[in-house]
């Protein structure tokens, strides 16, 4: 659900306007921003499957310090807590807290049942990337309609604001239509090394978000 989590990180400007878009995109990828690190580390554990999908070519086997679901609350209370403990901005944490849980929701989502309730739990999920077409046309919608919430609620206040924003918005949609029709990945540690790039995207939104202003409705 990549193109989901981005959808939730714009949306998210809406609730907490003080916050940095960059903070927003951080906490509905940072399960994703974890991942690759326990990877390498040999913590967790993922190998390459033959799949007709595009979206099945991955096996989680282990990943319960990143992606269970009171793994996800535990690092959203922390990255909350301490995004609060920094600004006493109350909504703002409310809000980033939920964004990082809410990753693990739209992974229950779409994942086969792989997705663990804490570490040595139950695995769940819904399945949805069986359907490709269903995934991607809910992802799309997502992914507009929270693009669509930030801009209304932002403008740019020069060019960065505006040229750099709508490369964010494209690079995004050119990952996902990569990771889609590209060939899968070569090995877990390339999946791993290639996820590291992520760390990127938080600055990147930091970046252009500084230079918009907040829109009353």
């Amino acid at each position: 659900m990549f193109l989901g989590h981005d959808a939730v990180g714009f949306a998210s400007k809406r609730v907490a306007p003080r916050t940095s878009l960059g903070i927003l995109m951080a906490a509905p990828l940072l399960l994703d921003l974890l991942w690759p690190v326990f990877l390498l580390l040999g913590i967790e554990k993922v190998v390459v499957v033959e799949s007709p999908s595009p979206f099945l070519r991955l096996e989680f086997v282990s990943y319960p310090w990143s992606h269970s679901l009171v793994m996800s609350v535990v690092w959203g209370v922390l990255f909350g807590g301490g995004y609060w403990l920094v600004t006493r901005y109350g909504r703002g944490a409310v809000v980033i807290a939920i964004g990082v849980v809410s990753h693990w929701v739209f992974d229950w989502m779409t994942h086969r049942p792989d997705m663990p309730l804490w570490p040595g739990g139950p695995k769940v999920g819904l399945d949805l990337w069986s359907s490709p077409a269903a995934t991607i046309a809910i992802e799309s919608l997502l992914f507009v309609a929270g693009i669509a919430i930030y801009l209304r609620r932002t403008r740019a206040r020069d060019r960065i604001g505006s040229v750099a924003c709508w490369a964010f918005i494209l690079f995004l949609a050119a990952a996902y239509l990569a990771s889609i029709l590209g060939p899968p990945p070569p090995s877990p540690k390339a999946i791993a090394i290639g996820a590291l790039t992520l760390w990127l995207l938080p600055f990147w939104a930091a970046w252009f978000d500084r230079h918009r202003e907040a829109v009353a409705d």
